[in-house]
């Protein structure tokens, strides 16, 4: 366990030094492996040849503690959405599934519906992942103690990674030397050995490359990568790949690959040498989306037969059949068998290709199809069994199983999942489970989507939990008045309510978060929240691109399953929720304003029938708010857990861009996007008659964000034209305020993003984009602010800033750092009023695998007031990278 012994007095010019040292950088540099660890102090002492320290001001920082401060941060929960591309998602033989989440890639186990972890090292999105072994090659994977991954990203980039199922570590292995000159589309791959696998990528670029990679048998060794071929396909790219090793016992392999010009190009070789064009399989009348080979298929006992499936945006998918040319009899052919096609050579042997099935059922691109697993027939995995099951996902919202009937051989769709609407668009990709009883999707919201075979003689699948997500950058978080849940909105244009369902009473806080309400479905991205603090129902005020600042309030469903969530009464007594009239909210056709739905409101199911129930693009579903007793699926959360909107507030000029609330819950403070003092000033909103009551002009540029003191009587804002402002805030009647600009000070260099007060007092700290964060107090009675200190630059810009109280005697506490990078830092801070001075130690850089890979936008440690009489305080976060994340921190 990481520990700092303290008691030493250490300068400034040391901590910068240790921020110099290789780990501490943690670049993505793509000829370079990331750190997976990252200790607090290594080397803590400097060379003796190190440069004399500067000379110390009176405010300059005292790194000087006088007991030993030990402090072990566990990361609790991740929220994040999947990229909205084709080929993000891969499920493994390790049974985990991996995606893309912007610059991440994303794991998580469909067992718990929770993220394990994200790994970082990309510099682009992430486009396509691919386990190895994947869940077609599960049957020979039982005893694999290593699995690995391939992800590429959008500037061209593969990197291979390492997990250890032993102690679920993961390990970056490697970059792959020469990476495409444009984003990869797509990766696939074959397991010929437990250490032998052959892969291919595929990119805009119009190359396709084939690599042989030999891995290690044990954790940490070397893997030796092979480049065996190089394929330019002309002016247009392939997006879609698959391998298979030829029936036979050749030794060759066949290569399928289809894309833009509508065509399935096969290309054959061994695995050592050049890949050589085959054929061509005309037949698709569009761009070839999904390609996917079947183990070899027994006929008479002998595996001579190869199945590829081939799926296209012209609805349609395809089952082409190979087989040894010596091995076909006419007495197969009858009316579910094939027309014949090309012939090709492979070594010795050639073989026959032929047209076996055209299924038709989608209304919409087919995005995805694949052969369900093979089944292992033996304990030692050898002998296997291809079902013929096939799995289709479409852009018209659902996904297939395709059997063939027992009688005539004909292929017919048996299971149909998910459903028609024209409120979503539809699937991007689906996966079987290496069991095949579970298939998974991804949609273009970048949510999930996982059915359960749950039938015993007949099938019955069964929507199932899955982790949840924001797709698109998290700009802002608010915790609960209580701290039941955490509150984030986002440029998905969507607002989030994550809380951990405790449904039983021994599970620790924190074992299983979901997402157990999307509150706000909007049609602008959303910029800014605060939660209305004090007495009275869940409420909050969210900001986005627009000009209106907009105030929901809970409605009786959710307050209903908050009480399943807490396995306790909520803050709001059931005596409270009796006169509560609004049981949930309804859309609008322009998903701008949210309406109620009342509890009386006789519920009436629309005419399908009738020319009034037709869906058109001007009508939307009727929610169905219903009390929740375990966490809501994706189809719930889009429709049938809406806030009502309860007022509109008007009066900026400019689209809203930050938000807070006092802690009383009297007052909302708000700000927009402003090039001019007039555009900038703050407006000051009475909670409950929504009036404006006040506008504070002070700033030239836009006011990036906001905070009242904890008494109140300040309020602090920070702007883009690098000076921050006090206000005095008092309250002079029912309705009635006066405020005083107390002072402006230009504080930074470049931009301050990021402020935050002591919950002790009425100091504050300060971060901006010249890589600084200072320390402010307010003295001689709230008549001027002066500086106590600077903390050491930092390597990156700092964007978010939270100081939590831990200690008010000796007014102690830990202040939070996130900066561009997405790591975390946490700082220990002193005050010491008298001599007016802070004292400050850099106690935790958190681990680069549980920080964000971009910028932090936010971070809030959660029920501060609370954290006196505990040894564990969580914080939460929120970056560009999509996610939200909850850490809990342990002091000792």
């Amino acid at each position: 366990m990481p520990f700092i012994l303290v008691g030493l007095k250490i300068e400034p010019y040391l901590t910068a030094h240790i921020r110099e040292q290789p780990w501490a950088k943690c670049k993505n540099s793509p000829n370079s492996i990331r750190p997976l660890y990252v200790p607090s102090f290594p080397n803590l002492l400097p060379q003796t040849s190190s440069p004399e320290p500067p000379k110390q001001s009176s405010l300059s920082l005292s790194l000087s503690l006088s007991k030993l401060v030990m402090v072990e941060v566990e990361r609790v929960f991740i929220g994040a959405g999947c990229n909205r591309i084709v080929n993000n998602v891969s499920w493994g033989a390790s049974d985990l599934v991996a995606f893309g989440a912007h610059n991440a890639v994303s794991i998580f186990c469909p067992k718990t519906a929770q993220i394990l972890t994200t790994l970082p090292g990309h510099n682009a999105s992430v486009n396509c992942t691919y386990w190895l072994p994947s869940t077609k090659f599960a049957f020979k994977a039982k005893n694999l103690e290593l699995h690995f991954l391939l992800s590429g990203d959008a500037d061209g980039a593969i990197i291979l990674w390492e997990l250890s199922l032993a102690d679920k570590k993961w390990r970056y292995v490697l970059q792959v030397p020469q990476p495409h000159k444009k984003g990869v589309t797509c990766i696939t791959g074959i397991m010929i050995s437990p250490t032998d696998t052959v892969f291919a990528s595929t990119s805009s670029d119009s190359t396709v490359y084939v690599w042989k990679l030999v891995l290690p048998s044990s954790s940490g060794g070397d893997c030796k990568l092979t480049c065996l071929d190089s394929l330019f396909v002309g002016s247009k790219p392939m997006v879609a790949l698959s391998l298979a090793e030829l029936p036979g016992s050749t030794g060759h392999l066949v290569l399928a690959m289809g894309g833009l010009d509508n065509k399935i190009h096969l290309y054959c070789g061994d695995r050592t040498g050049k890949f050589v064009r085959a054929c061509d399989l005309k037949g698709h009348t569009d761009w070839i989306r999904s390609l996917d080979f079947s183990l070899p298929v027994c006929t008479n006992g002998e595996a001579n037969n190869l199945l590829l499936v081939s799926s296209s945006q012209d609805r349609g998918i395809r089952i082409w059949k190979m087989a040894l040319a010596n091995s076909k009899r006419k007495e197969e052919i009858s009316l579910a068998s094939y027309i014949e096609g090309p012939v090709f050579v492979a070594g010795s042997h050639s073989y026959q290709i032929s047209l076996e099935s055209l299924l038709i059922g989608h209304e919409d691109w087919v995005y995805s199809v694949e052969w369900q697993p093979p089944l292992s027939s033996s304990e030692d995995g050898v002998e296997c069994h291809q079902p013929q099951s096939i799995l289709s996902a479409s852009m018209d919202k659902t996904m297939m199983i395709w059997q063939p009937e027992r009688t005539t051989g004909i292929w017919m769709n048996v299971v149909t999942v998910g459903e028609l609407s024209h409120c979503a668009l539809g699937f991007y990709g689906g996966h079987w489970s290496s069991s095949g009883d579970t298939i998974l999707a991804h949609g273009y919201g970048g949510s999930f989507h996982l059915w359960r075979n749950v039938g015993v003689d007949v099938d019955n699948w069964k929507p199932q939990k899955v982790p949840s997500g924001h797709f698109a950058a998290v700009t802002d978080i608010a915790w609960a008045k209580s701290c039941e849940y955490l509150l984030s909105v986002s440029h998905d244009q969507t607002t989030r309510i994550f809380a951990p369902w405790l449904s039983e009473p021994h599970l620790k806080n924190g074992d299983s978060w979901h997402e157990i309400a999307r509150p706000q479905v909007h049609g602008h991205d959303i910029n800014c929240v605060t939660i209305i603090q004090g007495k009275g129902n869940h409420r909050f005020v969210s900001g986005a691109d627009e000009k209106v600042a907009r105030v929901f309030e809970a409605p009786l469903s959710f307050l209903k399953t908050l009480n399943h969530t807490t396995l306790q009464k909520s803050t709001f007594p059931e005596d409270m929720q009796a006169h509560i009239q609004i049981l949930g909210a309804n859309m609008s056709a322009l998903g701008l304003s949210q309406k109620p739905i009342y509890v009386q409101a006789p519920y009436e199911t629309p005419d399908r029938n009738g020319s009034d129930g037709l869906d058109t693009l001007e009508t939307i579903p009727d929610a169905v708010p219903v009390e929740f007793t375990e966490p809501p699926i994706e189809e719930q959360l889009s429709w049938h857990t809406l806030w009502p909107e309860s007022h509109k507030l008007y009066g900026h000029g400019n689209e809203l861009f930050s938000l807070c609330c006092d802690h009383e819950g009297k007052l909302v403070a708000s700000s927009c996007k402003a090039q001019s003092a007039s555009v900038a000033e703050i407006w000051l909103w009475q909670v409950g008659s929504w009036k404006a009551v006040g506008h504070l002009q002070s700033h030239s540029l836009t006011v990036t964000q906001m905070e009242f003191s904890h008494d109140d009587n300040f309020l602090l804002a920070v702007s883009r034209d690098r000076q921050f402002s006090v206000f005095s805030i008092k309250h002079t009647g029912v309705d009635e305020i006066s405020y005083e600009l107390l002072t402006r000070q230009e504080a930074h260099k470049r931009i301050i993003w990021a402020c935050s007060w002591n919950p002790f007092g009425h100091e504050f700290a300060t971060g901006s984009r010249d890589k600084t964060v200072k320390i402010w107090a307010i003295i001689e009675k709230g008549s001027s602010v002066k500086q106590l200190m600077t903390l050491p630059q930092f390597n990156s810009s700092v964007n978010a800033l939270s100081w939590v109280g831990l200690d008010r005697p000796s007014n102690h506490g830990f202040l939070a750092v996130g900066m561009e990078t997405g790591l975390i830092e946490l700082w220990s801070l002193s005050v010491n009023r008298t001599e007016e001075h802070a004292t400050a130690s850099l106690i935790k850089q958190l681990d680069p695998l549980m920080c964000h890979v971009s910028t932090v936008h936010r971070l809030a440690w959660r029920n501060s007031e609370k954290s006196l009489d505990s040894r564990t305080v969580q914080l939460a976060s929120c970056g560009a990278d999509h996610s939200v994340r909850v850490f809990e921190v342990h002091l000792d």
